[in-house]
C-alpha cells in the first residue's frame, strides 16, 4: 500500500540505514513507500547485515513496524524472503511468536506491496 512516510517512519529508516541521505528509491526515483523493502533491497549488504540493522531497533520501533505490517501499511511483499524470515525471527524473540506467525502468514499468502515495481 502506497503511503507517505511519517516523521517517525523516516527516523526508523534513518536508524536502519544511516547511509540514506534522500528518501528516494534508487531504482525508481520515487519516494520510498515503506521502510523495510529499501533496507532489504538497497542498503543491507547481506543477511547478516540486514539482521544487524533490525537488531538495532528499540522494541517500541520493532513493535510499531510489526503493527504497520499487520495493518497492511508496511509492505513486506517486496522484501527478500530470507529477510522476512530474519525479521519474523526477531519479532518472535522480542515481541511474540503469534505476531511473527501472522507476518509470515501474510508473506506466504502473497500480500505484496501495490507499488512493488517502484520500490525495488
Amino acid at each position: 500500500m502506497a503511503r507517505t512516510l511519517s516523521e517517525r517512519d523516516l527516523a526508523i529508516l534513518s536508524l536502519l540505514a544511516p547511509e540514506v541521505t534522500d528518501p528516494l528509491c534508487p531504482g525508481s526515483g520515487h519516494d520510498f513507500f515503506s521502510i523495510l523493502p529499501p533496507v532489504s533491497n538497497h542498503f543491507a549488504t547481506d543477511d547478516a547485515d540486514f539482521l544487524n540493522r533490525i537488531e538495532q531497533l528499540p522494541d517500541e520501533d520493532l513493535t510499531y513496524l510489526a503493527g504497520l505490517i499487520l495493518d497492511g501499511k508496511e509492505s513486506i511483499g517486496c522484501m527478500r524472503p530470507e529477510h522476512v524470515v530474519l525479521l519474523a525471527d526477531e519479532i518472535a524473540r522480542r515481541i511474540s511468536m503469534e505476531t511473527a506467525d501472522s507476518i509470515i502468514g501474510l508473506y506466504a499468502a502473497g500480500v505484496a506491496c501495490e507499488n512493488e515495481d517502484d520500490e525495488e
